[in-house]
């Protein structure tokens, strides 16, 4: 299991016997794997100082899991289909979660212990808001990057009635530049095409004969270009339209055929290189960006770019890391490793409020074997340490779980400091 429950019982002879004891308990019953978590020892304060630090360091907490919740699905969005190799770049200093909580040492160079707590605390709370602050900036641009992306995909997908044709037609399918003359792109059904050969240049006068050519289809119909007069434009298309033929409305414009062209390659690239790897090349699979065929066939000339390019055609290849992802691993690691040592300050400080001065405890990390054994954890914990709240334990009736020597209570009831480290949160 991904969880942790970080506990802390007083250092004297009879409390260090409990863990002891707690620990025969757990590994004959095979409940947890323990290990002792290492603490240093921080200038207190006054007693008034560590309540105000309590309550505080409550909230950094819930800010900082939170925060690598959603850095850890930034990092799920920007690897896209890759989501099966996430988890190894979720590291914290260069080790995985697990074994970074297990094996945790205090930052002495990052958080100096000789200053006072409140001076950690601040140099926490200042890291993370940084980091979340970049977040925003960051994860705001992608998304206005894969949002306009998003956009320019949507174009040059669907039927020929709404798809964008600049990837379809090519200047010499018009008459361009003429006072008269003008080239319009006529939607006909499949059915309807031998009719349309038939009776396009009657449709109306000053239609030019033979001046029709099927340059896409797709699986409703084709694509044709007719010329004709402008002054007979309106004639035609309504005549166009009682035969169910539909004209398109497009216009042809060199520069802004271009312009789309290029907005496209470069979109595609910026975002590549937020995550320059195989995977965010639009592959097959991907939920945002489909490797889709759209499935329209220009005729005609055989240089023309093809609608029918897949997304991984358009991009080039490229490995590697991008910026985007790269700041997502190394401010993940940082975050977590001060999440991690808001977690161990909470275990000082409630330890000190609640045993007392001198500082002198012991904490203890315990990673439950699983799930359906955290009951049977809970009551063990309780019973080795029920004598630490004598009145909140004489309150404890219930007894559910039978271990020789011990005589269990509620689940629920915490006679200890304990602390949560559920990292499955982030899978």
């Amino acid at each position: 299991m991904s969880e942790f429950w970080l506990i802390s019982a007083p250092g004297d002879k009879e409390n260090l016997q409990a863990l002891e004891r707690m620990n025969t308990v757990t590994s004959k019953s095979n409940l947890s794997y323990n290990t002792k978590f290492t603490i240093p020892d921080f200038k207190v304060g006054t007693l008034d100082s560590l309540v105000g630090l309590s309550d505080e360091l409550g909230k950094l907490d819930s800010f900082a899991e939170s925060l690598i919740k959603r850095m850890a699905q930034s990092v799920v969005e920007v690897m896209e289909d890759a989501k099966g190799k996430v988890q190894e770049n979720l590291l914290a200093n260069g080790v995985d979660l697990t074994s970074f909580v297990t094996h945790f040492e205090w930052d002495m160079a990052k958080y100096p212990v000789k200053q006072p707590l409140v001076g950690v605390v601040d140099t926490l709370a200042k890291q993370l808001a940084q980091i979340e602050t970049d977040l925003k900036s960051r994860t705001a641009a992608y998304n206005t990057l894969k949002t306009n992306l998003e956009n320019l995909e949507k174009r040059s997908m669907g039927n020929l009635f709404t798809r964008t044709l600049s990837d379809i037609v090519s200047k010499e399918d018009f008459v361009l530049d003429s006072e008269y003359l003008i080239t319009l792109l006529v939607i006909v059904p499949k059915q309807s095409y031998t009719q349309w050969q038939k009776t396009y240049e009657s449709l109306s006068d000053m239609v030019v004969p033979r001046s029709t050519k099927l340059i896409a289809e797709d699986n409703e119909g084709g694509l044709f270009t007719v010329t004709l007069f402008r002054k007979v434009i309106n004639d035609f298309k309504t005549k166009a339209k009682e035969n169910k033929f539909t004209v398109r409305e497009f216009y042809y414009d060199e520069k802004e055929i271009k312009r789309e062209r290029e907005e496209m390659t470069r979109l595609l690239s910026d975002k590549k290189q937020q995550y320059q790897n195989s995977c965010v090349a639009l592959k097959k699979g991907s939920s945002t960006f489909p490797d889709h065929k759209v499935k329209v066939t220009p005729l005609g000339n055989p240089d023309r770019p093809t609608a029918g390019l897949t997304d991984r055609e358009r991009e080039s290849e490229g490995e590697g890391e991008g910026p985007l992802l790269r700041w997502l691993k190394v401010n993940f690691s940082e975050a977590f490793i001060a999440w991690i040592h808001i977690k161990a300050l909470r275990v000082f400080v409630e330890s000190v409020l609640r045993y007392g001065l001198p500082v002198n405890f012991q904490a203890v990390l315990l990673q439950p074997h699983k799930k359906s054994s955290t009951k049977r954890l809970r009551e063990v914990l309780n019973s080795v340490f029920r004598h630490l709240d004598q009145v909140a334990a004489a309150s404890l009736l219930d007894a559910s779980v039978e271990i020789p020597g011990l005589q269990l209570s509620n689940q629920d009831y915490f006679p200890y400091v304990y602390f949560h480290i559920d990292l499955s949160l982030l899978d």
